[in-house]
């Protein structure tokens, strides 16, 4: 499948890129990143903590645990916090 990932506040900088278009066959968000980490130094060093990191699965968030099938969209970014 084709799915556009997107990166927000640090991830983006540790990957280098704000967005890319890639093709997978992952069935959950843990696997996509298991895939992405595999990719480079740079994908690693972004997904090394996975305590700190969230994502959305279009737009929706999501669970690591979150099935992939139909998906278009993944983004990931750090933790929000209010106040």
């Amino acid at each position: 499948m084709t799915l556009d990932v997107l990166y927000f506040a640090w991830l983006r900088e540790r990957i280098g890129q704000p967005r890319e278009r890639i093709e997978t066959d992952a069935a959950t968000v843990r696997d996509l990143i298991a895939d992405l980490a595999a990719r480079d130094d740079w994908h690693a060093a972004a997904f090394a903590d996975l305590a700190a990191v969230r994502c959305a699965v279009d737009q929706q968030l999501a669970g690591l645990d979150a099935p992939l099938a139909g998906a278009r969209e993944v983004a990931f970014f750090p933790p929000m916090t209010g106040g």
